[in-house]
């Protein structure tokens, strides 16, 4: 499969394959009186606390299926969702799973994964050192390689969140999706594009990978600041993502640190519900103004993530 050239049809196979197994998203409306049409598909609530739990059950699924897996099993470098996603694939396909991580990813991430059984390994530096040292972990004990999303069998799996949104919403106008590496984003308009359905990919202001590579004609580095780099903090967006995010059909808009928090306060103090800032930053879009759907618009929002700490939502 051309990783620039994910279908519709590769997210539907994704979904036969995986469906058994994962959580089908739930679809409820937002409930703010400025956005009587928007609703909020909450993938929070998915295996492992994320939407990465599709993309590595496909991936671990299908290299099971041709005989590919190998006995030393998977390793994967995280920011810690990826990692938790695929420690429990690992554990559903009886997989044995190394995870490597920057040794600045929260807490409750690493706890999960040593609860989920994942053989965990603290790097130091930022993400592409954690996922410089899986290459070697794998180049060394023949481990099979995955990555949190630069792989068309992790972005198909995620998107058939998209489907399933779609299953519930068919009038469905746009979906609005959080933006680190780009495997949601990616899953998401290869499901919905030919459907007439708009995407709009939301990233911090510190932490655009996809941002600066439409401004700039193709993936580029970016740094990382934000409250969200934990999870939406790829340094270089998928060339699968890029090409994606040409289409009309795609919106590429920005958000601060401040209205990312904001959001995620909303969510608690209105609906008592605790994601990590990865996934208030979709939300953010919408409160903050970046994105201004018509009165009519049909619109879903993907709560991605929950794997978080919920203490300073108390404060």
């Amino acid at each position: 499969m051309n990783t620039a050239s994910l279908t519709e049809a590769d997210v539907k196979a994704a979904a036969e394959r995986i469906s058994q197994r994962v959580r089908r998203v739930d679809v409820v409306p937002l409930g703010f009186d400025a956005f009587p049409r928007v609703r909020l598909a909450d993938e929070f609530m998915q295996h492992g606390g994320s939407f990465k739990a599709r993309g590595a059950l496909n991936f671990v699924s299908h290299h099971a299926e041709d005989g590919s897996l190998s006995e030393a099993g998977i390793a994967i470098a995280s920011g810690g969702n990826a990692g938790i996603a695929n420690a429990w694939a690992g554990r559903v396909t009886r997989t044995p799973v190394d995870v490597f991580l920057p040794a600045t990813a929260p807490q409750v991430k690493i706890d999960k994964l040593h609860q989920l059984g994942a053989r965990v390994h603290l790097i130091d530096g930022v993400y592409r050192d954690a996922l410089n040292a899986s290459v070697e972990h794998a180049e060394t004990t023949g481990a099979l390689l995955s990555h949190a999303y630069d792989n068309p069998l992790i972005a198909a799996g995620a998107g058939t969140c998209a489907l399933e949104i779609r299953d519930r919403l068919p009038d469905l106008d746009t979906i609005v999706v959080a933006v680190g590496g780009g495997g949601l984003f990616a899953g998401t308009a290869a499901a919905m594009f030919p459907h007439g359905v708009r995407v709009v990919a939301v990233e911090p202001e510190n932490c655009r990978a996809l941002n600066a590579a439409l401004a700039a004609g193709g993936p580029t580095d970016v740094g990382l600041d934000s409250v969200a780099a934990d999870s939406l903090g790829a340094t270089r967006v998928s060339e699968t993502a890029y090409q994606l995010a040409t289409n009309p059909l795609a919106a590429s808009v920005l958000v601060s640190d401040e209205q990312i928090i904001a959001a995620r306060k909303a969510l608690w103090a209105d609906r008592r519900v605790a994601v990590e800032h990865g996934a208030a930053t979709a939300l953010a879009a919408l409160l903050s103004g970046a994105y201004q759907p018509r009165p009519d618009e049909r619109v879903a929002v993907v709560l991605c993530g929950a794997n978080t700490d919920p203490t300073d939502l108390l404060r």
